[in-house]
């Protein structure tokens, strides 16, 4: 399964356990947000990161600088469970 039908299946899936208003409420939001212009200024595919610093899975600081002069480095985000 490539990553879109993954995420299509993840979509049909939240359709099926979430209520219909809550649904189209999330849409507006998200319509809302798209109106706002706030996509203008959003990371893009290609774009170049400001530098950061994060805490990792043990609470350690860790600077993207340091990371890349070891390598590429991959940026992940997990939302978790609500």
């Amino acid at each position: 399964m490539n990553l879109a039908e993954k995420l299509k299946s993840i979509s049909a899936a939240g359709s099926k356990q979430i209520p219909e208003d809550k649904i189209k409420i999330m849409g507006r939001s998200t319509e809302n947000l798209r109106a706002s212009g706030i996509l203008n200024n959003a990371i893009k595919v290609g774009d170049r990161l400001p530098n950061f610093n994060l805490p990792n899975q043990n609470g350690d600081n860790v600077q993207s600088s340091d990371l890349l002069d070891r390598g590429p480095l991959v940026l992940t985000v997990f939302r978790g469970n609500w």
